[in-house]
Formats: structure tokens, C-alpha cells, sequence
């Protein structure tokens, strides 16, 4: 993990950097192979509020974390412990249906290894398109779609339904709930 630490209204220094890099770094122990991802940590103080922003993207997720705590340190164990909680999660949910192909560590390698695979390509004609991206889409529940959605913290997700086998989409209301769409049969 290369890690890009920086301090808003506060000087980082390298016993802070040290510790978040040491923290941060045991959550490398859920992987099979190091990420070869960019952790990005941001560290700010506010009218007396210590705050920790910690963002890990990786191609099929994205860990991210915060906390406000009146002391830094204790601030960084506690967006450890989320980011900790955010993992086991997700692999406890994708991995229910597959354990008779392998331990939950080779699924979750599984799934790293193939959104690396992706690739983001930009196209623009007529009509300006500032980004496109292509993705295989994994058959998955309604549920897991959601979790996945999440995870990446955007406010929809498309997947392919593993029991139609047909195209939806499971998007986030504004009243915080979750919705469905299918497409006519």
C-alpha cells in the first residue's frame, strides 16, 4: 500500500505518519496479496476536533472511513476498527454462497484480481461523455448488489440477476431506502 498522508491545521509528524501507516497497515492481513492500491489519509484539527479521513479505492471496492475524536491517536484506532468492520462485511456477505469454491480470503482475491482486470476507456462524439467505464456484470443477488452499491458508496449499482439472468439495477431512494429495476418481460 503506498500510503499519501497529509494534515489540514496540523503538522504530521513522523510518529503520527508512523503510527497511521502501522495501523492502517494490518489491514493487509484480510488480503491474499498485498493491494497494490493508494491509501489516501487525511488528518485535520478543527476547534479542538482531531479528525481522520481515510480513503482505500480498489478497482471492485472502495474502503473509506472517518471519525472525530478529541484525540488523533485514539481517532485512528477507531477508523481502523470501521474499515476492519467494512471488510469482514463484505466478505462475509459475497462469500456466503461461495464457500465450497475456497476459504473467503481466495474469494476476496478472487474478485480484487478481476476488477483489476478492467479497464476505463473515454469516448466523445457528439455528445460530451467525460468518462466511460466497462464492467463484466457478476450474477448476484438483489441483496448483494446493494451491499456492493454500498461499499462503493455510490447511489446505484447494475448487475446481472442471478435467478433471471436479465440486467437490473438497484439504486438508493431519498428517503434512505433501497429500490429495484427490472427490466419487462
Amino acid at each position: 500500500m503506498n500510503f499519501n498522508i497529509r494534515g489540514e491545521n496540523l503538522e504530521v509528524t513522523n510518529a503520527l505518519k508512523d503510527y497511521v501507516e502501522k495501523k492502517i497497515g494490518k489491514l493487509e492481513r484480510y488480503f491474499d496479496t498485498t493491494p497494490t492500491s493508494d491509501v489516501h489519509v487525511n488528518l485535520s484539527v478543527y476547534n479542538d476536533e482531531q479528525r481522520i479521513e481515510v480513503t482505500i479505492p480498489m478497482r471492485d471496492l472502495l474502503l473509506r472511513g472517518e471519525e472525530d475524536h478529541a484525540d488523533m491517536y485514539a481517532a485512528i484506532d477507531l477508523v481502523v476498527d470501521k474499515l476492519e468492520r467494512q471488510i469482514r462485511k463484505y466478505k462475509t456477505k459475497v462469500n456466503r454462497k461461495f464457500k465450497q469454491e475456497g476459504s473467503p480470503k481466495h474469494i476476496f482475491a478472487e474478485l480484487e484480481n478481476e476488477a483489476r482486470k478492467q479497464q476505463d476507456e473515454i469516448e466523445s462524439d457528439e455528445i460530451e461523455i467525460v468518462r466511460t467505464k466497462r464492467f463484466d456484470l457478476k450474477p448476484m443477488d438483489s441483496e448483494e448488489a446493494v451491499l456492493q452499491m454500498d461499499m462503493l458508496g455510490h447511489a446505484f449499482y447494475v448487475f446481472t440477476n442471478a435467478d433471471t439472468s436479465e440486467t437490473n439495477v438497484v439504486y438508493r431512494r431519498k428517503d434512505g431506502k433501497y429500490g429495484l429495476i427490472e427490466p419487462n418481460k
